[in-house]
């Protein structure tokens, strides 16, 4: 099955976990990430918990805010799910 057919679950937990690592590999806390995203600090730390999905506003946002592209992002996500296939 193609690593985009995962349960939502994992998605979410694999998006929170690449979020997590290009956060930190930035240098950036939750609360510089959510200032310069305008996405509230506990809703990073909920996505990067897995616990919540983010909307397609919210993936711009916060590629913006780590200065990569919603796509560079998004393709990181789908690298994880395929290795964990």
């Amino acid at each position: 099955m193609p690593a985009y057919f995962s349960s939502m679950d994992t998605i979410g937990q694999v998006f929170g976990a690449v979020l997590y690592k290009i956060r930190q590999q930035k240098g950036l806390t939750q609360e510089k990430l959510a200032e310069r995203s305008n996405v509230d600090r506990k809703y990073i730390y909920l996505l990067e918990k897995g616990k919540r999905q983010p909307t397609l506003t919210t993936i711009f946002a916060l590629a913006s805010a780590l200065a990569i592209s919603p796509l560079e992002l998004i393709e990181e996500v789908l690298k994880q799910l395929k290795s964990e296939q």
